[in-house]
């Protein structure tokens, strides 16, 4: 798979989780904040669709404002919840310009493949894991992946071969 396409998660995630996600994108665009969908839904546009109950974004330093002694809100008329649905934000971290490329012109996109990947490797959580393993046997690019980790966190490239190597375990058995 080449191009995230959120179309495909239509059919497998709960339309109201669906409905959340457009609302928040278009209050986000109206409100001039770059951003890009990753998490569950990213998975599924990026050819593993599965069911997810939330939202997430990675959106730029508009979506926040800050306030004396580091107390972070978010900006005036960006919902945390939408049809009873949660809507995560998150930030890139100062040294992860690689990541924040992504919000470069975007507004509401799914997040690519091996940034995609980057996250889910970074945040390691079993849960992760699994859409790493299944995004890989659905066909992402590993090289493309490999050579973005190579670039910007080469020690996520052990973790993310084993992980490889475990799909092509599974895909053999399959």
């Amino acid at each position: 798979m080449s191009k995230p396409d959120l179309s495909i998660v239509e059919d497998i995630v709960a339309p109201r989780v669906v409905g959340a996600m457009r609302t928040t994108s278009r209050l986000l665009s109206e409100l001039q904040v770059n951003h890009v969908v990753v998490g569950g839904l990213a998975v599924g546009a990026n050819g593993y669709p599965r069911a997810t109950k939330d939202v997430d974004f990675l959106v730029s330093d508009a979506a926040f404002l800050t306030k004396a002694g580091g107390i972070v809100l978010l900006a005036p008329g960006i919902p945390f919840q939408v049809d009873g649905v949660a809507i995560d934000y998150l930030v890139a971290s100062s040294d992860e310009a690689h990541l924040a490329a992504a919000l470069d012109g975007s507004f509401g996109a799914a997040i690519d493949a091996p940034r995609l990947i980057y996250m889910k490797l970074k945040a390691n959580r079993l849960r992760d894991q699994l859409d790493v393993v299944e995004l890989i046997k659905a066909g992402v690019d590993r090289d493309a992946c490999r050579s973005y980790l190579q670039a910007n966190a080469r020690d996520l490239v052990e973790l993310f071969d084993r992980y490889a190597q475990q799909a092509a375990t599974e895909q053999t058995s399959e």
